[in-house]
């Protein structure tokens, strides 16, 4: 049922990219929702689909070789199917992107000052002097302690942490009502990221927008998420609001995941892993579980023939009923590994 703190609902969202004369779902039939004033994490390990997510809600993937289907509704709109002007005009304004590596998004021709102008040229009425007040305004916000200076400066002449704050200064430009954060501390040094986060919360106190933010850093989404959506293999198999997930994860992807984190109680010098690898885009299951393979020795009638998420309770969702028999290989003998119940 739609609430009036919703802003985006997405409904069996499939993204396709072409190899050769045939499309593969990348984004495989996921559905999620995001409200105002809501961080929603979106984990999973690398190719499993979250960037591809986030590229397909604000339309930046190449038309001519991807298939997009399903809704991705914003203000009753779909913006799956708007025309590439319809989207510059939502794009900067209504939702933005923080991108996960700002030197390869930013223009390194171009000042600073002039990239965080182009979004209040092309959004709004502003005179030149009060866009020139506007980017000194922003760049004071994220942070930056001598903003005419840097507004002058080219990209390569700032470090990680000063361009990951242009790009956010950029994307909040027009106040937007959504922002997706790709992995926005992924190449910063930990006290850096911590400043990152902080001004993300802030912001997000100020305006009331929801965030997107995708990561595999469970460790960020345990600091700053209010929901978390984990995918595998293109699907969403578990979603939680952040504590129930970290208290009480289900799906053996999921509590593999928490597994595999080091511990420093633990006595063992050997990591725990993840057996196999995610399937790469050709040759994914396109039926039963996704993860099975990586599980091979939980019997096979654990798993559903079209697996389904599932209320396991109040907001919390799990695909497939593997998740009853799971237990990790290690308990059938030798090293124990921590069992999340």
């Amino acid at each position: 049922m739609k609430t009036t703190d919703e802003l985006l609902r997405i409904k069996n969202l499939h993204t396709g990219f072409r190899i050769k004369d045939t499309y593969f779902d990348a984004v495989d039939n996921v559905s999620l929702t995001l409200r105002k004033n809501e961080i929603l994490a979106i984990v999973g390990e690398s190719g499993c689909g979250k960037s591809t997510l986030a590229t397909s809600i604000i339309g930046l993937l190449d038309r001519n070789n991807t298939r997009i289907e399903g809704e991705i509704l914003y203000k009753d709109t779909n913006l799956a199917n708007m025309t590439e002007d319809e989207l510059n005009n939502i794009r900067g304004l209504d939702i933005s992107m923080i991108f996960q590596d700002p030197l390869s998004a930013l223009n390194p021709l171009m000042r600073i000052g002039d990239q965080i102008e182009e979004s209040l040229v092309y959004h709004t009425e502003l005179s030149k002097n009060e866009r020139k007040e506007r980017v000194i305004e922003l760049l004071q916000q994220v942070g930056i302690s001598n903003p005419k200076r840097v507004a002058k400066q080219f990209p390569h002449q700032l470090s990680g942490g000063m361009r990951q704050r242009v790009i956010i200064a950029i994307a909040i430009s027009c106040k937007p009502q959504i922002i997706i954060a790709d992995e926005p501390t992924t190449a910063l040094d930990v006290t850096i990221q911590a400043q990152i986060l902080d001004l993300l919360i802030d912001l997000q106190n100020e305006t009331g927008a929801g965030i997107i933010l995708i990561t595999h850093d469970l460790g960020v989404v345990a600091e700053v998420a209010d929901r978390v959506a984990v995918m595998y293999a293109g699907e969403i198999i578990e979603e939680a609001p952040v504590d129930e997930l970290f208290n009480n994860p289900k799906h053996p992807y999921t509590r593999s995941l928490f597994n595999s984190i080091p511990q420093l109680s633990q006595d063992s010098t050997r990591l725990n892993v993840i057996e196999g690898i995610v399937p790469s885009l050709m040759n994914l299951p396109r039926s039963g579980c996704r993860f099975s393979s990586r599980i091979s020795w939980i019997p096979e009638e654990a798993h559903e023939d079209n697996p389904t998420l599932h209320e396991v309770s109040p907001g919390h969702f799990v695909r497939c009923t593997c998740w009853k028999h799971f237990h990790f290989k290690s308990e059938l003998g030798g090293n124990q590994h921590v069992h999340a119940d």
